[in-house]
């Protein structure tokens, strides 16, 4: 198994491998590409070539940040606003409508508690957020976690565990707050 292959895999890989400096640096060089670009049309075909977007129409505003675009999967309409980080060590896969504030980090890469193994390998696990999900300024998703259609994260809030649809979660570990009452006109 390639290193890519292991990662995207959930196992221990080593982020070294030559092939996944390749990957990072392709990201790095679209994103400041994308945090530079004034015109939203030629932003926008920028971050085509970084992220899968279903529609081709994601928008993600300047100051974004991800290890490889590559893993990560818009459905159509999102909105990912200012200074957010997706590290995409393993599939970040989100539905239609989603919203992201400002400072949104979507974090999949996990590191060994002991020091030893953490000097050259890291793991990572996916993160699927469903349709119509608002995830507010500042808030925090770890690796491994599912967000259910319609739920809406608070801002600030550290998210470690699913989060059921049609909810509210706020806070640090993020507990539900809030059942939400389903629109009838949807």
């Amino acid at each position: 198994m390639t290193e890519r292959e292991k990662m995207l895999a959930g196992l221990p890989y080593n982020p070294g491998d030559p092939d996944l400096r390749d990957g990072r640096a392709r990201a790095v060089g679209l994103t400041i590409a994308i945090n530079t670009e004034p015109d939203r049309d030629k932003r926008r075909v920028l971050v085509n070539e970084l992220v899968r977007a279903a529609d081709g129409r994601a928008i993600i505003m300047p100051g974004f940040f991800c290890d490889y675009g590559v893993n990560i999967h818009f459905g159509a309409n999102a909105f990912v606003n200012a200074n957010s980080v997706f590290l995409d060590c393993a599939e970040i896969r989100i539905g239609d409508n989603f919203q992201a504030g400002p400072g949104v980090q979507l974090l999949t890469p996990e590191h060994p508690l002991d020091a030893v193994e953490r000097r050259g390998l890291e793991s990572a696990r996916p993160i699927t957020i469903g349709d119509d999900v608002w995830i507010a300024g500042g808030a925090i998703v770890l690796a491994g976690v599912t967000i259910g259609d319609r739920a809406v994260v608070g801002a600030g809030s550290v998210v470690t565990r699913d989060v059921p649809p049609d909810v509210v979660v706020v806070g640090n570990p993020a507990k539900v707050v809030k059942h939400l009452t389903r629109n009838a006109a949807q």
